[in-house]
């Protein structure tokens, strides 16, 4: 089986090593493998490039500098409709979840992210491995 892909994009270092030990497991097996960006273009720019194996799902940071994950989400939007993006924000804002929501957000999770709540997440989505 190959893995499926997952890119995180948030602007915060240790976001990606923080994401690396909570999938290591995974990632060692074969089941996803983990793409970074630090920015919203940056999140683009990877989209271009056609991201190997199969996209599975974008997780986002709302907050960002530059182009904040609300305009990264509808950018993904346009050019793949069908693609889950999954927001993540350190804060309960409910105007930004509304507006994530709107968007085509299929999830909107909480920093501290619950790894063990994603991962539940993760398996539930179409074209997810068993």
């Amino acid at each position: 089986m190959s893995g499926l892909s997952i890119l995180v994009v948030d602007d915060e270092a240790d976001a990606a090593e923080l994401f690396r030990q909570r999938f290591r497991r995974e990632a060692r097996q074969g089941i996803y493998v983990l793409h970074f960006a630090n920015s919203g273009d940056q999140a683009l720019g990877l989209l271009d490039d056609a991201i190997e194996p199969e996209l599975l799902v974008i997780l986002s940071d709302i907050n960002m500098p530059g182009m904040d994950g609300l305009t990264l989400l509808e950018r993904v939007r346009q050019r793949f409709p069908d693609l889950p993006v999954m927001m993540v924000t350190a804060y309960g804002d409910d105007e930004r979840r509304r507006r994530a929501s709107q968007l085509g957000a299929s999830e909107f999770l909480t920093k501290p992210v619950d790894f063990d709540h994603l991962k539940e997440q993760l398996r539930l989505l179409p074209g997810a491995a068993d």
